[in-house]
């Protein structure tokens, strides 16, 4: 088994799998506290069917790179979400909803339509589940996903007071002069970038589990914000490296894999919690 791993860690589409896979798991996680903690849950599942649309799109008009349009997309309707999210007339998870399916629907249309006879089925299943498509990264792709969650991470450090202040408390961060919309704006836009490179990763359908798990363990045994932060950071890196060298090895879906392995950490993480609560570990 530790030599076919090995053998498998000389081809360089492995390695590249390897480092984005770990960049994506570290960023989701750390928005993953954020929107969990902000009942935002749903609106990284809404804008993966939102970026599956946007690729579906792209695919239509023959675009050589789907990124930058999807990219964009998904950016636009992550700034609608927010915005309908906080008007009376439609709930946030109204929007979610109605916006999520709508894009899916009006992407697999396209598909079917404009895709002359290929393999269709397959290239859904791709984009769905990300069975394949991280093992087939190019190079410009992984320095792209690279720079994005380079600014993605300094633009969590750098605004981590802000953006704790609005998780918990968006009144009283107002009343102390910060702006909480703009600030849930930007989680939203870095929410957007994430989803994006995720696709290509978990697949847009299971684009939720990578944010959210991590953090739903992380709060079953840590309290603070930033205890349960960095165990949601750590816990989401080990568990997309583990998912990724199973997957390789056994030759099973990368996708599934990794939200498998993020659920086991959860239910040992669950256990580990009740454990303590019950008075046997101490």
């Amino acid at each position: 088994m530790i030599d076919r791993l090995i053998y498998y860690l000389g081809f360089p589409f492995v390695r590249y799998a390897l480092i984005v896979g770990v960049l994506i798991a570290l960023c989701s996680s750390l928005l993953g506290v954020s929107l969990v903690l902000k009942r935002f849950s749903f609106i990284g599942d809404g804008l993966s069917h939102v970026a599956f649309g946007a690729m579906a799109v792209a695919s239509v008009m023959k675009m050589t790179n789907e990124m930058p349009l999807t990219l964009l997309i998904t950016m636009v309707c992550a700034v609608l979400l927010l915005r309908t999210g906080q008007k009376a007339k439609l709930s946030g998870d109204a929007a979610v909803a109605m916006l999520s399916v709508g894009a899916l629907a009006i992407g697999y249309l396209l598909m079917n339509i404009f895709t002359p006879g290929g393999n269709l089925s397959g290239d859904v299943c791709t984009t769905l589940f990300g069975s394949t498509s991280i093992l087939t990264l190019t190079k410009g792709e992984v320095y792209l996903c690279i720079v994005l969650s380079a600014l993605v991470l300094a633009a969590f450090v750098l605004l981590y007071n802000k953006l704790f202040a609005v998780t918990f408390d968006e009144n009283f961060a107002s009343a102390t002069g910060v702006s909480a919309g703009t600030y849930n704006m930007i989680l939203a836009l870095m929410t957007a970038v994430i989803i994006v490179l995720a696709m290509n990763l978990v697949g847009s359908l299971l684009i939720s589990a990578l944010v959210i798990f991590p953090a739903l363990s992380a709060m079953r045994v840590f309290r603070s914000f930033r205890s349960v932060t960095i165990c949601s950071a750590v816990l989401s890196v080990i568990c997309a490296l583990l998912g990724l060298l199973i997957s390789i090895v056994t030759s099973t879906p990368v996708g599934s894999t990794i939200v498998a392995v993020d659920l086991a950490a959860f239910g040992l993480f669950a256990l580990w919690d009740k454990l303590k609560t019950g008075g046997f570990i101490r």
